[in-house]
């Protein structure tokens, strides 16, 4: 995983400037009455689940939840740094396993662990989330990457990555970018798993097979749905939303033996938040039972909290692989 640490430094050159939804202008004065995230769209949008759990929250505890979108995790913890002086947001929702990598990243953020944490989150989240040995992330949720396939197409299910290199797939199979899709680095991360030294030589027996790399998961997810190809890199939960809003069960995420890679995403504490205390609150608000619940339907993710049952279309629709890779 670490060979695409620069993806995120490259991820730099886009958009730094999040946008708020009531601006955001700086103060360095404590504000106990408001709490601000910094996340990404469709966290805090309106299909998201991040409306949902502000309003929750403010009921709650009377504290205002103001949301600033970031373009995602890289820009998200990249505004956080250039910031760290005199930071703007509370708190960073949305950080994966693949963004936080070395201490000059972790030097701005809170080492903080609910307290019931260990024992309500899914095995091995928390330390995935956290390579360091430290707890500067709370795992809110995760899914793994797979390829969704459609079944209605006249070719055979693959059963391996390497099946994808036969003749038979050629121009059928859409992948992302990797310089601008989380999606797209989880593919480079799944075949380094996988090959090692030789994940380059796999790519290239791949290229045949590949119709298009798209600049992102939504447009490359666009066109496998209308048919352009019958495969596509993206989650194991991905074929449940098509479950769920009862659009037919002819896309399928396809498990391999030989394992997946996972995302893991989190929520950090900015150590020098304005409003400490209430980042605490909500991060332990994250990962309840009752915030938790709301995950599956609204960020197409398993939840962290290992205690929530699952809606029937995850039950059909998204398989868990036997082997997660590290």
């Amino acid at each position: 995983m670490k060979k695409h640490t620069y993806l995120f430094i490259i991820s730099i050159l886009f958009s730094l400037v999040c946008s708020s939804f009531v601006g955001c202008k700086k103060s360095s004065q404590s504000r106990p009455d408001e709490l601000v995230i910094y996340t990404y769209d469709s966290f805090s949008g309106e299909w998201g689940v991040g409306p949902e759990l502000a309003r929750r929250f403010e009921e709650k505890t009377g504290i205002k939840v103001t949301y600033a979108d970031c373009d995602g995790s890289a820009q998200i913890l990249t505004k956080a740094i250039l910031e760290k002086d005199d930071p703007y947001a509370d708190l960073l929702i949305g950080l994966d396993n693949y963004t936080i990598k070395n201490n000059s990243q972790t030097e701005i953020l809170l080492e903080y662990l609910p307290k019931n944490a260990k024992e309500v989150l899914s095995e091995g989240l928390i330390e995935e989330l956290n390579p360091q040995g430290k707890n500067f992330l709370t795992p809110y949720d995760f899914g793994h990457f797979a390829f969704v396939f459609n079944t209605q197409s006249d070719l055979p299910a693959p059963t391996s990555l390497e099946d994808l290199t036969k003749d038979i797939y050629k121009d059928k199979i859409i992948l992302m970018d990797s310089r601008t899709s989380t999606v797209g680095i989880g593919f480079d991360v799944w075949v380094d798993a996988i090959y090692k030294d030789k994940a380059q030589d796999f790519k290239k027996r791949l290229e045949k097979s590949i119709l298009t790399v798209s600049p992102s998961w939504s447009v490359g997810y666009g066109m496998f749905t209308k048919g352009e190809a019958p495969l596509v890199i993206s989650y194991n939960t991905s074929a449940a939303y098509h479950v769920e809003y009862d659009e037919g069960d002819q896309f399928q995420a396809i498990m391999f033996d030989q394992g997946h890679v996972r995302q893991v995403e989190g929520a950090a504490i900015v150590k020098k938040a304005k409003n400490l205390e209430g980042a605490k609150q909500f991060v332990d608000f994250l990962i309840s039972e009752e915030a938790q619940s709301l995950i599956p339907l609204a960020q197409w993710m398993f939840p962290a909290n290992k205690n929530v049952e699952l809606p029937e279309s995850y039950k059909k629709s998204a398989p868990l692989p036997n082997i997660t890779l590290k």
